[in-house]
């Protein structure tokens, strides 16, 4: 007899939505959304839906798998274990612990899905990655502005007067928002979409503002010049919780209003409409993920956030610079769970030139890579570089539910289960701070193993079993144990499904900055020189590479696919998914391009080939391509993205890339 139980959502996204799952003699029949979920209410996405077939489809992995003489041929699990534990014990005694790399992602948001690292600390420490392809570089920038990023609770946004959305399609990636900013409108509120792309967000707005891809800081900066040239800036905030306000007026003072004009191809008084908006309080700001995916990318959240402070909306209901909310994720115990302090040794390389640091490694070079929860060879960018480095070592080991194009690489492939087939809870550090349940709905198919089972086994055999000598419920306890004082346990979350964590739902009311002066920082006290604001631009532009913006003049953006978390879904549709190139229509103009043509878009660092789809509205020279799609299909779109760094650092600079386009009769 069928059932219908609550279960959650496992994917990395804004939602985190709760779940309805109908289970049938062991098999999940359908998926559907939780009326119940005090966010969610109900409605789910496609991807969320995708999660019936992702765990029924009849191309999962069921066997450990390894490839001998070029072909996979299925082993047992004894056999893969053993083989992989004497493998990690020869290395270890040969050339160390760090001559392991151990490359991650984030595809499933489980808690116990860190458990890895728990691993690999246990072993002695490994190669491990730092950084961050989807949000590395405005996390960074607005630690050093405010110490951490939080965002305002999601019903805040009822308390705003004018609402700034930032380089975000919510239409796209963060449905149960995007609801709440229709009825925001009804309310009386007034929205303006900042955006290369007139996506569904820009469609409901009250104004969509068309600026050049990356220069985003620069019009943050030019409508900062406007707050000041009209007074409107908020002396009070500035003088008794700020620090380094007189740097930012000299970088101000440093270029023309005509100038960001000219450079952003905003219109002067498109930049003083906004400034009149920032002053009229209270104004929130939703930044999207985009716009610090270029090697100015810390720069322009910073930006931003000093626009958000100059105008006075930090820490005021109705305000904030929205970003991610990392202080849902700060409410477990991750270093108990992860066994932070067991590392012996340490070693990191950037996720997003990891390819290159494998290729490079010495004392000792990378003997074995270990891949979990991601996809490497689809989402890590300059994908030839990555096939380059990850056929280059003697070991790859994938773990994953299907063969993607990372596992047809490896040498051992050893299949996991899916949400609905293992116990674990779920949230988002991006938009709402509620804790949702997964229980275990249906057993694995064939032998496929949870993660908990795969690194329990081959810790014993490498001699630390005692470490993960722990039921699931133990280890879920143990992630709770700082919730303990506000009554959250997990026998509270198993029969409640979903919780409300205890976070500040207007950040910095109090203002209380975590930065070492305590204030609001426009330059970073720790950074010293390069803690000072700057106005950066993309690397590939024609302002700050004209010769290369010749040869290639179009802006490349690679957004979040709609059917798709990243890389995920493609090989399950039910029609084979065609790379599209989606085209501004100047482009298209230029080129005599139709819809449906197929076309080469090409660069320095390689070339894919699709069909064309001519964009309404989108700013001029612009293209975009969705990302995660597998080489079998056309992709991945990473054969043309750059493996350069954020400014900062810890992000990537995925969007900041520069392509030729032509048709191929």
């Amino acid at each position: 007899m069928a059932k219908i139980i609550q279960s959650a959502c496992p994917l990395n996204c804004w939602d985190s939505c709760g779940l309805n799952v109908t289970v049938e003699n062991n098999k999940v029949i359908k998926v559907d959304g939780d009326p119940s979920h005090p966010i969610t209410k109900g409605k789910i996405c496609g991807r969320g839906r995708q999660l019936e077939t992702r765990t029924n489809s009849s191309k999962r992995l069921l066997h450990p798998l390894k490839k001998i003489n070029g072909q996979f041929e299925p082993i047992t699990w004894e056999q893969a274990l053993g083989e992989i534990a004497a493998k990690l014990v020869e290395i270890k005694e040969q050339y160390g612990t760090t001559a392991v790399l151990h490359s991650h992602d984030y595809a499933n948001n489980g808690i116990l899905k860190n458990l890895d690292q728990r691993f690999f600390n246990a072993y002695g420490g490994v190669t491990e990655l730092y950084g961050s392809l989807c949000w590395g570089a405005g996390i960074e920038a607005q630690k050093w502005d405010f110490g951490s990023a939080y965002s305002h609770g999601p019903d805040d946004i009822f308390n705003s007067k004018n609402i700034i959305v930032w380089g975000r399609n919510m239409a796209r990636t963060n449905m149960h928002f995007y609801e709440k900013l229709l009825e925001t409108k009804k309310r009386g509120a007034n929205l303006y979409v900042i955006d290369p792309m007139f996506n569904a967000t820009a469609k409901i707005a009250d104004q969509h503002i068309t600026i050049k891809p990356g220069m985003d800081g620069l019009l943050a900066a030019g409508i900062m010049k406007e707050i000041l040239r009209l007074g409107l800036e908020d002396q009070s905030f500035i003088k008794q919780h700020t620090h380094g306000y007189n740097d930012l007026e000299g970088l101000l003072d440093s270029i023309s209003l005509e100038k960001i004009s000219e450079m952003t191809e905003v219109a002067e008084e498109t930049i003083t409409h906004l400034a009149r908006i920032y002053a009229d309080k209270p104004t929130s700001t939703y930044m999207g993920l985009g716009l610090q995916r270029y090697r100015n990318g810390g720069n322009t959240i910073r930006l931003i956030d000093a626009l958000v402070a100059v105008s006075g909306n930090i820490g005021i209901a109705g305000g904030g610079a929205n970003y991610a909310n990392l202080q849902v994720g700060q409410s477990f115990a991750f270093e108990e769970l992860t066994l932070a302090g067991r590392k012996q040794n340490h070693r990191q390389f950037s996720i997003m030139k990891q390819a290159e640091e494998v290729l490079k490694a010495a004392d000792p070079e990378i003997q074995m890579i270990i891949v979990t929860c991601g996809n490497p060879l689809t989402q890590v960018p300059d994908t030839h570089v990555v096939k380059e480095a990850f056929s280059s070592v003697k070991t790859l080991v994938v773990i994953d539910q299907y063969m993607t194009d990372s596992a047809r690489m490896a040498d051992y492939v050893l299949p996991t289960a899916t949400a609905f087939e293992e116990e674990d809870f779920y949230y988002s550090s991006m938009y709402h701070h509620y804790v949702n349940y997964g229980p275990e709905l249906i057993d694995p198919p064939g032998e496929v193993k949870s993660d908990l089972w795969i690194w329990t086994q081959l810790a014993e055999r490498l001699g630390f079993g005692e470490e993960f000598a722990f039921s699931r419920d133990q280890f879920l306890e143990m992630t709770l144990k700082p919730l303990a004082p506000y009554g959250i346990t997990l026998q509270k979350l198993k029969e409640e499904q979903t919780l409300e964590l205890p976070v500040e739902y207007i950040p910095w009311q109090k203002m209380n900055f975590q930065t070492p002066s305590g204030k609001f920082e426009f330059t970073s006290v720790l950074k010293g020189e390069d803690g000072l604001l700057k106005l950066a631009i993309p690397d590939e532009s024609k302002w700050a590479n004209p010769t290369l913006a010749e040869k290639y003049p179009y802006s490349l953006l690679t957004i979040h696919p709609m059917r798709s978390n990243h890389s995920q879904n493609y090989h399950l549709f039910s029609s084979k998914p065609q790379l599209k190139v989606e085209i501004a229509n100047n482009i298209a103009a230029d080129l005599t391009l139709n819809n449906g043509d197929y076309v080469r878009v090409w660069n320095d660092r390689g070339e894919v080939k699709g069909y064309i789809s001519i964009l309404a509205n989108a700013h001029p020279d612009t293209i975009n391509i969705d990302e995660g799609i597998w080489q079998e299909f056309g992709g991945s779109v990473n054969q043309l993205t750059s493996s350069r760094e954020s400014d900062n650092g810890l992000g990537s600079t995925l969007y900041d890339c520069l392509v030729n386009l032509e048709k191929i009769n």
